[in-house]
């Protein structure tokens, strides 16, 4: 008898299931659809990112290695940086600019990259670490004209930071520029001594250093 009931019952099931695919089949097929084709157009997506990416790597690393030829056109260059950065992923978009702003520095476009290094400082889509940059370079490039006081104070949050050895070495230009050379020459005899310190940064600080007559 009990089988008898589980047939009886079998039957009842399927003849509700075939009651419910007909009422609702087409919207479970369009839903069943609509997940495939979320699936495929992710898969597309994540397909159609990398090759960007990749294509923009491509071209960021043309453009470095043609920067950096000797008699190469910094101007040019630094537009070609931009133009990356205006179409590049979140993180080519920063090098590039970070990047352009340093060619027209050495391009003698101070104040053009002033304000890109000020841009990026400011940009919360960035890493922490390249807004940091960019507040590093902006205050070594500011001191030329800027206040150092000023200048100091908005790098001090960075003094422990990755970049402490290029902040250490901006207060020492700082106090130069302010005529304070015993303290332009404490901090920079700690930085010659600071075996954490970026070699080419304690080269540039011994000479420095050799300037003050020490």
């Amino acid at each position: 008898m009990a089988d008898i009931f589980d047939e009886v019952e079998e039957d009842l099931r399927a003849e509700r299931m075939k009651r419910l695919l007909a009422r609702y089949g087409g919207l479970l097929l369009g839903v069943m659809l609509l997940v495939v084709a979320g699936v495929a157009g992710l898969q597309g997506w994540r397909w159609w990112e990398a090759r960007s990416a990749a294509q923009v790597a491509e071209r960021y690393l043309a453009v470095n290695k043609a920067a950096a030829e000797p008699g190469a056109d910094g101007k040019a260059a630094a537009t070609e940086f931009a133009g990356i950065a205006a179409e590049a992923p979140a993180g080519y978009r920063t090098l590039a600019r970070l990047r352009a702003a340093a060619l027209m520095a050495e391009a003698g476009e101070r104040a053009g990259a002033l304000a890109q290094w000020e841009e990026v400082a400011r940009d919360g889509a960035a890493e922490g670490i390249y807004r940091d940059l960019a507040n590093v370079m902006w205050g070594l490039h500011s001191l030329q004209e800027g206040d150092p006081a000023a200048i100091e104070a908005r790098l001090a949050p960075l003094a422990e930071g990755a970049w402490k050895s290029s902040v250490q070495e901006i207060r020492a230009l700082a106090a130069m520029r302010r005529g304070e050379t015993e303290e332009a020459r404490r901090l920079l005899t700690a930085l010659v001594a600071d075996a954490t310190a970026p070699q080419g940064l304690r080269d540039r600080a011994g000479k420095l250093l050799a300037g003050l007559g020490s």
